[in-house]
């Protein structure tokens, strides 16, 4: 990805300008496919419907959950994974994104388990996390429940933030707003960078991402559940089983308002020419604050070939204190590389 700097009174925004050929290759390629698909009924799609009262549990997503517990946050509930209740020790907060949840984390939260306390909560409307009253599944919203959440589970003053697309904003905006509180950061595929405009998407992706952005959304997503049937199993290299999937499609099985947060998630992609502009200041804010700050240990995850990786490494490189893995895989990239992403984790916990 190339950057374009701007120049404001106050600061230097980095914009991020899809332009690599490598990356615009393969986001133009899976796009494409889905856009293609996206008006045609999925027979995966029909499937599910026809056999949700039956067939649609995952004893992986079972067995996943069942050693979560509940706690009430706000005027919902939120479901999360705590090895060590109360333990006042190295703790570690594991933040999933769009359109995963916790269980996105459970290869990997085993291996970093011996040397920290590990928390995995399902975002709010996501996993097994209970809704939003409202209905509103904003960047603020979910950001409003997170912060609730952390004040509620009774962590150490300071924790060691483990974050991944969406979860990564939500991540750095609170490490923003708590600076002391923050011993460390490992993150991956995630969000760097406020996009310039929209001639800045390769053309199909462009056609795809402004479609969810209008009324059409509503149809690509809250009906045909299009980021779990279609864009999930396309940014993983290897075949997700059928049970894997099944964990996944469990929050939004029911059309509708159920898959309302993949929806809302696409539409607060920050672009400054179209905003939303909370967003494209919440991401300013921290990506100024993460350049200026080497007090905090951080380690970037690099994807080979990845999806967003190249943007990353190109802004990390900016960044004070950071330290570079490098992994196999597209976006889900603890599907494909579990194992070294948690022993890198492991590592990285260690040395602090």
């Amino acid at each position: 990805l190339d950057l374009s700097a701007h120049e404001t009174r106050e600061k230097k925004v980095i914009y991020l300008v899809t332009d690599m050929a490598g990356v615009r290759a393969r986001i133009s390629v899976i796009l494409g496919h889905l856009h293609r698909t996206a008006a045609r009924p999925s027979p995966v799609l029909c499937t599910v419907a026809s056999r949700r009262d039956s067939s649609t549990s995952s004893a992986a997503g079972d067995a996943w959950w069942a050693k979560h517990s509940r706690v009430q946050v706000l005027d919902s509930e939120m479901s999360y994974f705590d090895s060590d209740p109360g333990a006042d020790k190295t703790t570690v907060i594991f933040l999933h994104g769009n359109p995963t949840s916790s269980f996105l984390w459970r290869n990997i939260v085993p291996l970093v388990q011996p040397h920290a306390r590990c928390i995995a909560p399902d975002l709010i409307g996501m996993g097994r996390s209970g809704k939003n009253p409202s209905g509103s599944y904003r960047f603020v919203d979910h950001y409003r429940y997170l912060s609730a959440f952390l004040d509620k589970v009774n962590v150490p003053s300071q924790l060691t933030l483990v974050i991944h697309d969406w979860g990564s904003g939500l991540g750095f905006h609170w490490s923003h707003q708590n600076p002391a509180r923050v011993q460390g950061i490992v993150f991956m595929e995630g969000l760097v960078g406020v996009m310039k405009s929209w001639d800045n998407f390769p053309e199909v992706s462009k056609k795809v991402f402004q479609a969810m952005r209008s009324d059409a959304g509503e149809e690509m997503v809250l009906k045909k559940n299009f980021f779990v049937e279609r864009l999930l199993p396309m940014a993983i290299m290897r075949t997700l089983s059928e049970d894997e999937m099944a964990a996944y499609r469990e929050p939004f099985l029911e059309p509708g308002e159920s898959r309302r947060p993949t929806l809302t998630w696409p539409r607060e992609i920050p672009i400054k020419s179209d905003g939303p502009q909370d967003v494209v200041d919440i991401v300013e804010g921290y990506v100024e604050w993460l350049t200026t700050t080497n007090n905090i240990p951080k380690l970037f995850v690099n994807a080979k070939p990845g999806f967003f990786s190249s943007a990353n490494k190109i802004v990390s490189e900016r960044w004070p204190n950071v330290k570079t893995v490098t992994v196999k895989g597209l976006h889900f990239i603890q599907e494909d590389s579990p194992q070294e992403i948690g022993q890198a984790i492991a590592e990285f916990v260690k040395e602090m």
